[in-house]
Parts: structure tokens; sequence; C-alpha cells
């Protein structure tokens, strides 16, 4: 909005807005440089209370994890007997009825193990996946209650990593961990004791270097979750170029200034980093995992040696197919052993984006409602107030210049009041504390007699209406970008709106009427256009207080004849405040307010403001000069 880009008024956002890009570019430079995540209290209990709305699905995945990995340690043992009794036995001929009997039992513990891991697997991929579908939705809620400053400071791309990256890179951890967690706990479990059972000797050899393993893996994890917070932030930054320079606006604003090369360098630069961190975080526990590998395939003939030993010292529980049971439950250890020391690795990494996302979760919305806060009182809407109002903007800092300073105004039920001044002194941000998009630093403002802050933001809203220069509409049809107003609104009604708002006659002039799309922002039709459906839009939502935001300073002296007339049509009956630029536009109204480096220096009609010949009267002699 033309006031936010000057000083006053505008100039805090602006630069905030400005600010935001610097501060929260340091905040990701040092954060990459510290390479560690946000620390979250209780982060692995909070991790552990998504899951709690699932307690019965946990449950019975937990019930067939067990009886899934109890049984593939079974078929070792069946082995041993297979080679013992059914292949060698002691009368030197193979037992057939034995054999196929043990046989035939492993071929049906085989299939009763895959149809339970099938089982289980729906229902972790089904668990994971609504516990990823929740957080994302209670992070979207969480950032929709956040406060306007939040959102000048902090780049759209940004917010929208945290949303898409950060809840994509847990997904594996909250499908698979609980699952890989439980299921490879207890088939460990399992065959070391039946390795035990087997020849206890031969086990002290096997688990012998397995806590040089468990270190080893706590060191790669460690390493891995620093990589994974350099590489979530260098998707940030790419999200947030993307989004500037994809957008419509960011397109045009490339083109005219011809930066596309200087834009696909800037992207391109980025991306260079991100294959980086991409190949670091996935080499990083490649040399761990192969020192595992290795051991892995050292260990049976370690087995073999040892085994020999046993059997020339005499030890006759050593038999061939102990051996081969032995080494066969051997690797049914260690490969669940270190699909535990995998899921070690993803839960440290994934602990760096669980941290992210709560730190946006943890954030508190700096305005919201009071404990005690009531609705708007219905018999009284209309009248606004301000009561010496201060207002720095949050990003100014400690020795920053109040935007407004003591500034004080009464405005009637059914008043046309307008605010004139110079660019940046203050205008815009009057409109923006009505609705309460940011609070006051000092005094109060008065909604219908109450104190803004002591009212439910939701009925504060839905009795104000805003029509801004920067129209914003939906890619999606007109019919639809209306209803945003008013969800259930009847055709009729649309039609009303629209014919009040002087639109309905283009609008039924396309082709596809009310169900043409507009395109991303509206950019299919144009400035005039644009602004009478946001009217219309406003109508439909009928408040009892409009806001007019220099609602035609972009428009083009046609354009701005037949806006006008719309929002003249618009303004009867309601309390309407407009900013105004064009001060051609305001001539007739009840009241003008002056504002001069944030604070009111003059008020009254046009007439009595002319003949003051103070600052409305020189602002109105230069546009009627330049005219």
């Amino acid at each position: 909005m033309s006031g936010m880009r000057g000083g006053g008024g505008g100039g805090g956002a602006r630069g905030g807005g400005g600010r935001s890009r610097v501060s929260s570019g340091d905040s990701d430079a040092q954060r990459t440089a510290n390479a560690d995540a946000p620390k979250i209290p209780d982060l692995l209990a909070r991790i552990g209370d998504l899951f709690r709305p699932h307690k019965t699905a946990l449950v019975v995945t937990a019930i067939l994890v067990v009886l899934s990995a109890g049984l593939t340690v079974l078929p070792p043992l069946l082995t041993k007997q297979a080679f013992d009794v059914g292949l060698f036995p002691k009368t030197g001929n193979p037992n057939f009825p034995v054999l196929i009997e043990l046989v035939s039992l492993m071929i049906g513990i085989y299939i009763a193990s895959a149809a339970l891991g099938v089982w289980q697997t729906w229902l972790t991929a089904t668990v994971g996946n609504k516990v990823m579908g929740a957080l994302r939705i209670r992070l979207f809620g969480h950032l929709q209650r956040m406060e306007l400053a939040f959102f000048t400071r902090t780049k759209t791309g940004i917010i929208q990593s945290r949303l898409q990256n950060d809840v994509g890179g847990v997904a594996g951890v909250l499908t698979n961990t609980v699952s890989s967690v439980l299921g490879n706990t207890v088939t460990v479990a399992a065959a070391f004791v039946s390795m035990l059972v087997l020849s206890w000797q031969l086990t002290v050899v096997a688990v012998l270097l397995m806590p040089l393993l468990v270190i080893a893996q706590r060191r790669v994890g460690k390493v891995r979750a620093k990589i994974a917070t350099k590489t979530q932030e260098s998707l940030s930054d790419m999200t947030a170029i993307t989004q500037e320079t994809l957008s419509v606006s960011g397109i045009l604003l490339a083109k005219s200034f011809n930066q596309q090369a200087s834009e696909i360098g800037r992207y391109s630069a980025e991306n260079d980093n991100q294959v980086g961190l991409q190949v670091r975080q996935q080499m990083s526990g490649q040399w761990f995992f192969a020192v595992v590998q290795i051991f892995l395939a050292i260990i049976p003939a370690v087995i073999y040696i040892c085994a020999a030993w046993l059997i020339l010292g005499g030890d006759s529980a050593v038999t061939a197919g102990t051996i081969v049971a032995f080494t066969t439950v051997q690797a049914r250890l260690m490969w669940p052993l270190l699909g535990l020391m995998r899921v070690a690795l993803d839960l440290q990494t994934s602990q760096a984006l669980f941290a992210r996302i709560f730190e946006y979760l943890d954030l508190h919305p700096a305005i919201s409602d009071s404990d005690d806060a009531r609705p708007v009182n219905p018999t009284r809407v209309g009248r606004v107030e301000f009561e010496n109002v201060v207002f720095s903007y949050p990003d100014a800092g400690a020795d920053g210049v109040p935007t407004l300073k003591g500034v004080s105004f009464a405005i009637e039920p059914g008043q046309f009041a307008a605010f004139v001044g110079p660019s940046g002194a203050g205008k815009t941000t009057v409109s923006y504390l009505i609705p309460r998009f940011h609070d006051v630093t000092g005094g109060r403002i008065l909604f219908a007699g109450d104190d803004v802050r002591d009212l439910e933001q939701q009925s504060l809203v839905a009795n104000i209406g805003i029509v801004s220069q920067e129209t914003y509409l939906f890619h999606a049809t007109i019919a639809e970008n209306l209803r945003y107003a008013k969800p259930d609104a009847t055709d009729d009604e649309l039609l009303a709106a629209a014919t009040a708002a002087n639109i309905h006659a283009t609008i039924d002039s396309f082709p596809d009427k009310y169900d043409t799309i507009v395109g991303e922002r509206g950019y299919r039709l144009s400035g005039g256009e644009k602004q009478r459906i946001a009217i219309a839009r406003v109508l439909l939502k009928d408040p009892r207080v409009l806001i007019l935001d220099e609602a035609t300073s972009a428009l083009d002296s046609i354009s701005e004849r037949v806006v006008q007339q719309a929002l003249d049509a618009a303004s009867r009956g309601r309390t309407t405040i407009a900013i105004a630029h064009r001060l051609s536009t305001i001539v007739a109204a009840d009241v003008i307010f002056v504002v001069e480096a944030g604070r009111i220096v003059e008020t009254g009609t046009h007439n009595d403001l002319l003949e003051a010949g103070g600052v409305y009267a020189h602002l109105y002699t230069e546009q009627v000069t330049q005219r």
C-alpha cells in the first residue's frame, strides 16, 4: 500500500520488510555457521506426543512386529535340525519325512512373516502419514494466527520451507521409526538368545566389537545432524528465491530490469550449495556403514576358525548344523543391529528438522484475544476513536522514532472521514491499527466504545471491510474470489454486490462471465477491474466500518472515476475511513484529518482547511497545479 512505502506508516513497515531480508539472512547464515539446530526442551518427549492419538494402531503394530520378528529367528533353529536330523542324521542316511516336515514348517513361517509384514507396513504408513499430516495442519494453523509483523520480517519462502521441506523431511522417521525400532530390537534380542543357546563361546566372539560400532555410530550421527541443519537452511533459501522470482510480480521485475541472468546465477549458486550438502549428507555415514559391512563379511570366517578350535578342543556340541545355524542367526543379528544404527542416525538427523518445526510452533502470536475478550457491541458499531495513540513498528528498536505520536480523533457512526498528508506521514498505520493488525505502543483505540484489545479479534474484523491499493485476487474464478468474503453467498447476492461495485456489466461481457479465471493476483484483469471486484467482495461482506487505503491512487483518471463511483456506493450507510493521496476524491468528506510526521496537524472540512491556508491547502494547491 502506498502509505506503507513512505517514511512514517509505510517506512516502518517497509523498513521492517527490508531489514527482515537482511536479518533473516543473517540469522540463517549464523545458524549455518554454528551448524546447530534450535534448542528445544523435551524434544524427544514432544515428538513422542505426536503419536499419542494413535495408541490403538501402535499397539496392534507392536504386536505384529513382535510376532513377525519372533518368527524370523525360528528358521535358523529349524535349519540346525534339518542338517543334524534330516540331512546328516546319526544313522547316516537323510531322513526325508523329517526333512520335508522341517522345510514345510520353514516355508509356512516365511509366508506368515511376510503377511504380517504387509499388515504392519500398512499400519505404520497410515499412522506415520496421519501424524505428518496433522503436524503440517497444526503448523499451518499456527502460522495463520501469527501477527502481521511476523510476516513482514520473514521471507515467505522460508515459511513455506518450514511447512513443506521440514515436515516432509521427517516423513520417513514418522512412518518407519516405530516399526523399525521395535522390530529390529525384538529380532536382535531373539537372535542373541538363539546364539547363546547354540554356543555361548561363539556368541562372545560375534558381539565382541559391538561397543566400538555403537560409539562410531553416535559420532557419525552428530555430524549428519549438523549437515541436515545446513541442508534445510539451504532449502529455505532456495524456496525463498523461487517464491520471489517465479511469481508474476518477480518475473515482471526481472524482465523489466533485464536481470534474468542475475536471478539464474543467484539460484544456481544456492543450488550448487544444496548439491554439495546433499552429497555430504549421503556420504557422511558411508565410511561407518562400510566398516560395518566389512565386519559382517569377515565375522563368519572368524566363527569358522573359532568353531574349529572348539571342535579340536573336544566340544561335541559344535556340529555342522550348529555352525550353519549360528552363522545364519548371526547374520540375522547383525542386519537388524545395523538397522537400529541407521534408525539412530536418522533420529539424530531428524531431530534437527523437528527442532525447526517446533521452533515455529513455539512462537507466541504478539496479538491474541485476552482471556476475557468480548464480542463487539452491535448497538454501538460505527464509532472509532483514538486516544493519545503512540505507535512504533516492532523492528524500529528502542531508539526508533515512533510512527504515530499522540494521535487523537473520533469518528462518529456513518461519517466519511479522510486522512491525508505527505507520503510516510503515518496514514496507513492508522488504518492498520483499527482492525488490530498491530497493537498500539501507547494510548488506546476504541471501537464501538471498547478498547480493541478487549474485543474478540474475529468479532472486530467481522465488522471492518478493507479495500487497499494493492488488490489481491486468487488464481481462481471471479465468483470464487467474491465468495472469499461470504462462502455461502448466492448467485443473486454476487450479482447485487457486483452491480453495486459497478463491475457486473464488465463481468457479464466476459465469455465465462463469473466463471472467468482471473490469473495469479488477478493479472488477467485491468487495475480498475481488479479494484471493483475487490469492492464487490467487501460489499458482500457488508461491514459496518469501511477502510479505503488509497484505493484509487494507482489508477488512470478514467478508471478512477469508475472506481470512485463504486466506492461512493459502498460508503453509503457505513462509517468510512479513507486514506487518500488524490485529494479530489475526498472533498466531500464529513471530516478531514491532516497527518504530518506522525501527528494530526489539521482537522476540518475541505472548505475549512482551504480557508485555513495550512498543510492541506498547500497539498491541494500542488495537486491542482500539477493537473
